[in-house]
């Protein structure tokens, strides 16, 4: 896919927050000593006033945001998902989501995309652990139009929002007329009858191009693209698995309490269904490349595309 267009969904989220805050003077945007990464630096250069850096103290940052959120002002606190889904994790349980308040936590450098940085601070935990918050909305966005769907969407909705982007460029694969961004809803990319991948974020274009190849082989598949996992679609899920038989889950996550774990959740329970889970299993990343850890664990086009195949 070297001719389509890649943006990270990083520069989105900043990008996303410069349109937000031009169209609304209550968005206030809160960064951990981070904001060239995260890339609310360009939201900081429109609206300095409304920007907060809390230094290197996620924890904090998540309080301050708290506070900033009693007071009417939409919040949204910004660090890497390592930091901000678990460095943080015991204030955005009992100081965002416990009291029920209306902070956005945007998540940059989620998975093992991270590359180079290495195990430590590439996050494959992060869609379980705030999965687990009572209330909170857990979305992660595929390509740059989603991204800035997503981010727009977290300020409407009343309540607390996580967020998780990318620092790998990925494909533009949602920009069409027809396309529309609804939390909670999935994407239904292309139809298939023999087997339904559902996949988030990053892997979501690698799955279309392992459709393509599993056609070849006569293998119809049909490819769903979840940017909500929670709520998750349940109705569009359950759907397909009737329909296909067989469903396959892709995720640059934990195959423990990530996607897969909340499909597998929802099918036990409506439609019991042979399920595949690709993802990070039980394991640390590594330092390296950000394409050659996608290809060594099994994410890129080529290696889901055998998974599925063998699973069929």
């Amino acid at each position: 896919m070297t001719d389509v267009k890649k943006i990270a969904t990083r520069e989105s989220y900043g990008n996303a927050l410069a349109d937000l805050g031009a169209k609304y003077d209550d968005v206030v945007v809160l960064d951990a000593d981070l904001a060239a990464a995260t890339k609310t630096g360009v939201f900081k250069k429109a609206f300095p006033e409304r920007h907060i850096d809390c230094g290197i103290a996620e924890c904090n940052m998540i309080g301050v945001a708290a506070g900033i959120a009693t007071t009417g002002k939409v919040p949204f606190a910004s660090s890497f998902a390592m930091f901000a889904a678990g460095r943080a994790f015991e204030q955005v349980r009992n100081s965002v989501g416990y009291p029920k308040l209306n902070v956005k936590i945007g998540a940059t450098h989620a998975g093992i995309s991270v590359g180079e940085d290495g195990a430590t601070h590439q996050c494959n935990e992060d869609i379980a652990l705030m999965r687990t918050i009572p209330g909170m909305v857990v979305v992660s966005p595929s390509d740059d139009v989603e991204a800035k769907a997503a981010v727009e969407a977290a300020y409407h909705h009343v309540g607390p929002v996580y967020l998780r982007f990318g620092r790998l460029a990925v494909p533009v694969i949602n920009d069409r007329p027809d396309y529309k961004f609804e939390l909670g809803k999935g994407v239904v990319l292309r139809e298939g009858k023999d087997v339904t991948i559902i996949a988030t974020g990053l892997p979501v274009a690698n799955c279309l191009e392992a459709a393509k190849k599993l056609a070849a082989d006569g293998i119809d598949a049909k490819v769903i693209n979840i940017h909500t996992i929670k709520p998750l679609d349940e109705e569009l899920v359950v759907a397909a698995a009737k329909e296909t038989g067989k469903v396959v889950t892709v995720e640059e996550h934990s195959v423990i309490g990530g996607l897969g774990s909340s499909v597998c959740d929802v099918l036990s329970e409506q439609a019991p269904t042979k399920v595949l889970k690709i993802g990070i299993n039980d394991t640390y990343g590594e330092s390296g490349p950000a394409t050659e850890l996608v290809k060594k664990y099994g994410l890129d086009a080529d290696s889901i595309y055998e998974k599925v195949k063998k699973f069929c």
